[in-house]
């Protein structure tokens, strides 16, 4: 290769292709965030199941349905017969009570599609937060007001970390709150 050559390759298209491969990283990195971080999934639920109705209207309690959330990890996805127990008297006619109906006939559970993940990488435990009177709407937002779910606040660990260093900031509600660990081994297991 000719020193002329291998100059223009050096001189202007190597930097011309890192440049294009940073800016191609940059903008990739922020205009997918919105998917990395889950703000705004909303998928289709096999029920339109509105909770706006439920715990908004009928102001239902969260623990009602979503059983084991103070006394262990996971906040857990009801059960049919939870549905039924208000289901086998109220609305049977409804379409949607309906399908709900043909599940629990069957024994089989709903596919309900998990919108609030946390990754697997990381360790959460729902009671130690619901416990110190964390208030569900905290994480998961206004339920109550929604008619369809969607995650509005990012699981990352930056929004982790911002709760636990400030959380008289993140949790105003509450009039004394403790700091929440910061080591990695509290959440990194």
């Amino acid at each position: 290769m000719k020193k002329s050559a291998l100059d223009y390759i050096l001189k202007v298209r190597l930097p011309i292709t890192l440049f294009v491969i940073a800016l191609t990283f940059v903008i990739t990195f922020y205009v997918s965030r919105q998917e990395r971080d889950s703000v705004g999934y909303a998928p289709i639920q096999p029920i339109n199941y509105s909770h706006k109705l439920h715990a908004g209207d009928m102001g239902i309690d969260c623990e009602y349905c979503h059983t084991g959330v103070s006394e262990g990890r996971y906040a857990l996805v009801p059960s049919v017969n939870i549905c039924m127990n208000c289901h086998t008297i109220s609305r049977k006619d409804r379409p949607e009570i309906i399908k709900l109906t043909k599940y629990y006939e069957s024994g089989e559970p709903v596919p309900w599609k998990r919108i609030h993940k946390v990754p697997e990488y990381a360790y959460f435990n729902h009671s130690v937060h619901v416990n110190t009177g964390i208030q569900c709407e905290t994480c998961h937002g206004n339920i109550s007001k929604m008619e369809v779910v969607s995650q509005v606040r990012s699981f990352t660990m930056t929004a982790c970390l911002d709760c636990h260093r400030d959380p008289e900031k993140q949790l105003p509600y509450l009039k004394k709150v403790n700091k929440g660990p910061e080591n990695c081994a509290a959440c990194h297991r």
